[in-house]
């Protein structure tokens, strides 16, 4: 009888707790692809799950970020995205990832079933099931939101900005951007982390860096249907590429099968050779980006556009304000936000991408907004006295600024409607948007000329790939073939591709592809941004920055001036030891690979050798008497010049630094090898011992007249010497490199060195060789004042994710 009582006593119980889940008199109701309630009382949302075992997309976001470039966690950045469905188990429903990287396309239903079984699959969240009727379950998504989905925890960790945790005290569902449509649900929770900040990055962003405060973002979305249809990769395209291994393949071909990502495009009118499309691809500008910043990315983005007409497609790629009342992180919007940092930084071309297609569902672009101000500066840099009259001269340094935003959106854009950088673009008439510009000027009438600074328009290069990832072929031609025709047809008017890891300077060894250069020879260029900057220089006045201004302004203006050739100069090193090579596939007719001619490295290694000359190093003295100790309240960042001299000025410390950029690269363990390997199979190659025989002559055996010209020497001298220590000692390194670097060390030790025995300067150079020769396992590379941040012509790179 008790055994009984108790048993109805517990029915009651879990019928009333059910009744007021079900309760939506009491609750806010959303209806959607999911239904949901909200529970004000509890700040708690129940979701309504009436599929079970239906796959759909799971993407986590930041929708407010914490605003430091180094820490990454920005405002609108894309985390996680995943297949994901949910599966009952008892009392629980189960949020459960498969595993995509591993399948077998197959109709055999138990060979698609030991895929399954062989390889783990995740799941990410458990949930009780608090009521369930006819098959429709009601559980508490209230704990999942409040998870620290985008690992913001870990990033501050990761960083040594110090150890948190999601303080849920100080944390809450967050509302106003909590919203359902009919193929996706939005979810957001503010969370506060709490914790002990360690690192200064952190410090520098929030009011209490004990408490740091973001709103994480959640979407469910409806996959897309079974219409689309895959297109095969080809690493001569410029697609960005998916993958995946197909255990149902036939052993005679290849088991890893790639496609490329892209948005889902159709005409409306197949049969038409121009045709509006079914839906056109719309990008969506953040509202709150400024203008006249905000013109620029529109008709930076709308480039695009000409792409698409060239295929065939009328008005297919559209750019617009985004409404006001639409969220930038609702997957129905392909999105372009204004990123407010507190140091300049990456910008980003992201999307979400269905894993199992690669169509992409949503692009979202991140611009970081302080780097047209860094474009200002280095035109401000350039320019002859542009204050000299008045302070409102801004509109030419202006226009400059902005012809390189209208590239920047272009360029990020282009990540997110699926292509990859080509850094060889600018080898061939600033063929692509993908490719990294670098501001180009010449001397004219010996002046600077800054008409041809950036490009106009979508490239040539751009067209192919568009053509290649969007082109729609008659329903009777062999799609691979008509591919193959885009990509040789391209290859056939000049256009190459060569993306980033044949293009980085360290490592890099393609002689062209680089970041930030111009001119079809990099040595050529050199040479010309050298001149330019050199008159720059020699113009330079304090009419570079505005009345009322102090003079510390002023040089912080002359930073990107005096390094304006750092990128230039690793375009031309990467010609050291480099070759030349394509992402060749049998039977398309390109060179596969061969090594740089002689000449061509000789070429380049006297254009580099120039970058380590005093002449080229020194600061004009008349310009020193302008960079007085810095002004009370400016205190020097990361963008300004460092020294060894305290407050005052430090010229030969600049020198040091822009000499160990050169030098580290130059004298890189793999650009060493490289040269050992290609002279000893072909005995025309440039050798490694000819580049040292070449650098110590130009440098440790120099002779200079100005004593401020000898004291450059010296610096520069000593980062030589350091660096042939370096390729002596380096695991890295070929045997037979570091033997011909200790023989150029003992050389220097046989009257080599100029500097009389006698003197301090030339002890100090026998002291180093002697002691390094004596215990080389103690070497240890001495660091020189840090160059300051460049690129993009800002901070770095910029990123693109899928």
């Amino acid at each position: 009888m008790k055994k009984s009582s108790l048993s109805l006593i517990l029915l009651f119980l879990t019928f009333t707790v059910s009744a007021q889940i079900l309760n939506k008199k009491n609750l806010k109701s959303y209806s959607g692809y999911f239904d949901f309630y909200y529970d004000e009382s509890e700040d708690k949302i129940y979701l309504e799950v009436d599929r079970l075992n239906d796959d759909f997309l799971y993407v986590n976001s930041l929708a407010s970020g914490v605003g430091s470039n180094d820490i990454g966690l920005d405002r609108g950045k894309l985390g996680s995205q995943r297949l994901v469905y949910f599966k009952k188990a008892g009392n629980k429903l189960l949020l459960v990832q498969p595993n995509l990287s591993y399948r077998a396309n197959s109709d055999n239903e138990l060979e698609r079933k030991s895929i399954e079984q062989a390889f783990a699959q995740s799941v990410l969240f458990g949930f009780p099931i608090k009521s369930e009727e006819n098959g429709t379950y009601i559980i508490d998504l209230t704990p999942f939101l409040m998870q620290d989905a985008q690992n913001v925890a870990g990033t501050l960790k990761r960083n040594k900005e110090g150890t948190y945790k999601v303080d849920k005290s100080k944390s809450a569902l967050a509302l106003e951007r909590t919203k359902a449509f009919p193929e996706n649900v939005e979810f957001e929770a503010l969370l506060t982390f709490a914790g002990e900040p360690t690192g200064r990055n952190l410090r520098s962003v929030t009011p209490t860096a004990s408490l740091v405060s973001v709103i994480q973002h959640h979407s469910f979305v409806k996959l897309p249907d079974s219409n689309y249809e895959p297109r095969v990769f080809d690493p001569r395209s410029g697609a960005i590429s998916g993958s995946y291994l197909d255990y149902a393949t036939p052993v005679q071909e290849q088991i890893r099968k790639r496609f490329i990502v892209r948005h889902r495009l159709e005409k409306k009118n197949p049969n038409a050779k121009v045709s509006e499309a079914k839906e056109p691809i719309i990008y969506y500008l953040d509202p709150g980006t400024p203008e006249p910043v905000r013109s620029a990315l529109l008709d930076g983005a709308r480039w695009w556009n000409e792409a698409y007409e060239t295929i065939g497609f009328k008005d297919a790629f559209q750019v617009k304000m985004l409404p006001k009342d639409a969220d930038p992180m609702d997957c129905r919007y392909n999105v372009i936000q204004w990123v407010h940092r507190s140091t300049r930084g990456w910008s980003y071309g992201a999307s979400v991408v269905d894993p199992r297609t690669g169509e992409i569902i949503k692009g979202h672009v991140s611009l970081g907004s302080l780097r047209i101000r860094q474009d200002f500066m280095i035109a401000q840099a350039l320019m002859n006295k542009p204050f000299a009259v008045n302070d409102d001269n801004y509109q030419p340094m202006l226009d400059l600024a902005l012809a390189r935003i209208r590239q920047l959106s272009a360029h990020e854009v282009g990540h997110t409607i699926g292509f990859a950088h080509n850094f060889s673009a600018s080898t061939s008439d600033r063929a692509s948007v993908m490719d990294y510009p670098h501001p180009q000027f010449e001397l004219k009438n010996g002046n600077i000329d800054f008409s041809n600074a950036y490009d106009v328009g979508i490239g040539e290069w751009d067209k192919v790939t568009v053509a290649y990832s969007y082109s729609e072929f008659d329903k009777n031609a062999n799609e691979r073939e008509e591919l193959n025709k885009i990509l040789e047809n391209a290859t056939k008017s000049g256009l190459r591709f060569i993306s980033d890891s044949d293009a980085r300077a360290q490592g890099g060894a393609h002689g062209l592809a680089h970041l930030w250069d111009n001119g079809k020879s990099a040595s050529e260029e050199l040479e010309n941004v050298l001149n330019v900057r050199a008159k720059a220089m020699s113009q330079f006045s304090k009419d570079n920055i505005k009345t009322n201004e102090p003079y510390t302004v002023l040089e912080d203006v002359f930073v990107p001036l005096y390094f304006f050739h750092r990128y230039q100069t690793e375009a031309t090193i990467k010609l050291v030891g480099g070759m030349d090579y394509n992402y060749a596939i049998k039977g398309d007719g390109q060179k596969i690979t061969e090594y740089l001619d002689r000449t061509l490295q000789e070429d380049a290694l006297n254009a580099i050798l120039k970058t380590l000359d005093p002449k080229e190093l020194a600061i004009p003295k008349n310009l020193l008497d302008l960079f007085p100790p810095r002004a009370f309240a400016y205190g020097r960042t990361r963008e300004s010049f460092k020294g060894k001299t305290g407050v005052a000025f430090d010229p030969i410390s600049a020198s040091s630094t822009a000499s160990d950029m050169t030098l580290k690269l130059l004298l890189h363990p793999q650009r060493a090898n490289r040269l050992v390997l290609q002279s000893s199979l072909d005995e025309n190659q440039l050798t490694l011992k000819e580049v040292l025989d070449e650098l110590v002559s130009n440098t440790i055996l120099k002779e200079n007249s100005s004593a401020y010209h000898k004291s450059i020497q010296h610096e520069v001298n000593v980062n030589v010497l350091k660096y042939i220590m370096n390729l002596a000692t380096k695991d890295q390194s070929y045997f037979e490199v570091k033997a011909i670097a200790n023989q150029a060390l003992t050389d220097l030790t046989k009257s080599q060195i100029r500097d009389a025995m006698s003197s301090a300067t030339g002890m100090q150079y026998l002291r180093m060789i002697t002691e390094f020769m004596k215990e080389p396992e103690k070497f240890k590379i001495e660091t020189v004042p840090q160059i300051p941040d460049g690129s993009p012509i800002g901070m770095d790179m910029c990123s693109y994710n899928e």
